[in-house]
């Protein structure tokens, strides 16, 4: 088997070989993956970190040995935590928040024998929760782009996924994997900042997921990265004077 990492600052993942296939979601920098299947233009990669199976260029892997994908299994990975920020390698390349800085020491990264320095603002390892809204606050106003998982574009797991990833901890892609991560909550008068919320369509399907705030309050995206009001019902759009979505349950995750 090969394996890769992404040296480009986001690379679309898509659902099948082609260019004009559905994005589902995308790899930022520094986030390794499983070669599955390779053809004249296209590889099949699933991402270490969640598990997700999809479809990237060719032109856009950066191959690594297996000894160094089960290097980055075992770290506890250094993910950079402004918006937008650079790394230097040859050249300067802008990175999103929630980049990997795989093997960081003493300013560098360190992929495939080549060295990126970094000088900007990061964490490592479990953050507390007090962070997570202020984190999430960071996106507001991002729009909405299905698949996405940055500032520039990024769908509700999406958020969450990254969200969670500035705290210290793993979820999976979608809100229908999410939804299966923590510890129920079986009443709204029970819930906190920082907990989730999750959304179903008409036939009970998980299709959506926020975090929660105060006040009654809701961080999530949906057209663009936004503040509503939740209640027993659902999410509840002020300006629009509906409820958009319908509530399915809470889940505590920290």
């Amino acid at each position: 088997m090969k394996f890769g990492i992404s040296i480009l600052s986001i690379v679309p993942v898509r659902s099948e070989p082609n260019d004009r296939a559905e994005m589902t979601s995308q790899l930022i920098f520094g986030e390794h993956y499983k070669i599955l299947e390779s053809q004249k233009k296209w590889s099949k990669i699933q991402i270490a970190h969640d598990k997700y199976v999809g479809w990237i260029s060719n032109k856009q892997i950066k191959e690594i040995d297996e000894d160094e994908f089960n290097r980055l299994e075992k770290e506890i990975p250094t993910i950079s935590t402004d918006i937008l920020d650079i790394i230097e390698g040859n050249i300067h390349q802008p990175i999103v928040i929630g980049s990997i800085l795989p093997s960081f020491k003493s300013e560098h990264a360190l992929i495939a024998q080549k060295m990126y320095k970094f000088t900007g603002n990061k964490s490592q390892g479990f953050s507390q929760k007090k962070h997570l809204i202020s984190n999430a606050l960071i996106f507001l106003n991002a729009p909405y782009l299905w698949g996405g998982r940055t500032p520039f574009g990024i769908d509700c797991s999406g958020f969450v996924q990254i969200i969670f990833r500035l705290q210290g901890i793993k979820m999976p892609r979608d809100a229908y994997q999410q939804i299966e991560i923590g510890e129920t909550i079986n009443s709204i008068n029970n819930i906190e900042k920082g907990d989730l919320a999750f959304f179903e369509n008409k036939d009970g399907k998980i299709v959506h997921v926020g975090i929660i705030m105060d006040n009654n309050q809701i961080i999530h995206a949906s057209g663009k990265v936004r503040i509503d009001k939740i209640d027993e019902k659902g999410i509840f759009n002020i300006k629009k004077s509906k409820y958009t979505h319908k509530l399915h349950s809470f889940k505590k995750i920290i």
